[in-house]
């Protein structure tokens, strides 16, 4: 599950989730040297003659293009979201691949969490208010994972709210 929640005692938790990665670093490798050397067999029936130098530069490109495509999607799921959960306050910060992080801050006694099943941008859509703001919470989750999140930040939230 791409995210844990930890407990740190009766009234304080913590919560880190991260997007997917289906394909770690030796996936990596593996996809752009399988590629390669699938790119490379027809080559080696034309080895010695000029028609190489017609079909390399496509071959090239075509394996940049695959590693292009998958360094941008590894660089795209550099997204994390991380909550503190304590007696004092609930906070919330996005990491998000390009530009500044997004905090949001609120007193846990006036927080609320709400799951649209059906009807929002995306199945199971997870919505903490509270400190006057809405905050959408795991889009990149899975509808399925949302609504184990939201079971766990539920039972989290009533516990934290009883010891107030």
């Amino acid at each position: 599950m791409p995210y844990v929640l930890t407990d740190d005692g009766p009234t304080a938790a913590h919560l880190r989730a991260w997007p997917h990665n289906a394909l770690n670093p030796r996936g990596f490798v593996m996809v752009i040297g399988m590629s390669a050397a699938t790119l490379a067999m027809p080559l080696i029936a034309v080895l010695g003659s000029p028609v190489l130098w017609g079909l390399l530069p496509f071959a090239t490109a075509a394996l940049w293009g695959l590693w292009f495509a998958l360094d941008r999607n590894w660089r795209d799921r550099r997204i994390t979201e991380e909550m503190t959960f304590s007696r004092a306050a609930i906070t919330l910060r996005r990491t998000n691949p390009q530009g500044p992080p997004q905090d949001w801050r609120a007193d846990p006694h006036w927080v609320g969490l709400q799951m649209v099943p059906r009807g929002g941008p995306v199945e199971n859509y997870l919505i903490l208010t509270g400190g006057g703001r809405a905050v959408e919470l795991g889009a990149f989750l899975t509808p399925p994972e949302r609504l184990r999140l939201h079971d766990d930040l539920s039972a989290l939230l009533i516990r934290l709210k009883s010891y107030a």
